[in-house]
């Protein structure tokens, strides 16, 4: 049997937690999941995918994997889809939709490759560039808000572990 710090059982401690509180108008208890990494990125990501619409995806008509492919794209000219599945951990049939999307809205375009015949380099349309040039832009300032209790420091260092957690998915 598992036992809690204070040596009670933590079936005891589970039974106690799930029993009714007096104030159900009281927020609720979150504190059963603050072990959880992804519970706390998902809350985490609420305010941020807030910012992300007010900024970019209502302005700009981007929804955010098409930012982050457009951005990507704009930064790493004649990339290949199999590449930006890669980097981006999705199928290649989904990158594939997502690009042929953005081909069919005029951002980018798909060229045949000079060294390899089979595979075809996708580069930015002049209107794709220069969305890309926008959002970008816009994307380098548009959390400031969200992370305005956060130092400087802080921000690195979170910016650094969640990199460090990202390295180590399986592709």
């Amino acid at each position: 049997m598992l036992k809690s710090e204070s040596g009670a059982s933590a079936e005891a401690h589970y039974t106690a937690q799930m029993s009714p509180r007096p104030d159900a108008a009281a927020a609720v208890d979150q504190s059963c999941l603050s072990h959880l990494l992804g519970y706390q990125l998902v809350q985490a990501d609420i305010p941020l995918k807030r910012t992300f619409f007010k900024h970019i995806g209502e302005p700009l008509g981007l929804r955010p994997v098409e930012f982050t492919l457009l951005v990507m794209i704009a930064f790493n000219p004649g990339v290949t889809a199999k590449q930006l599945a890669q980097a981006l951990a999705v199928t290649a049939p989904n990158v594939t939709l997502l690009l042929d999307r953005m081909s069919e809205k005029g951002l980018i375009e798909r060229v045949r490759s000079e060294t390899d015949r089979r595979a075809q380099n996708i580069h930015l349309t002049p209107a794709g560039a220069k969305l890309a040039k926008r959002a970008h832009g816009v994307s380098l300032t548009m959390e400031q808000e969200v992370l305005r209790h956060l130092s400087d420091g802080e921000r690195i260092m979170l910016l650094e572990l969640l990199q460090k957690v990202a390295r180590h998915r399986r592709v």
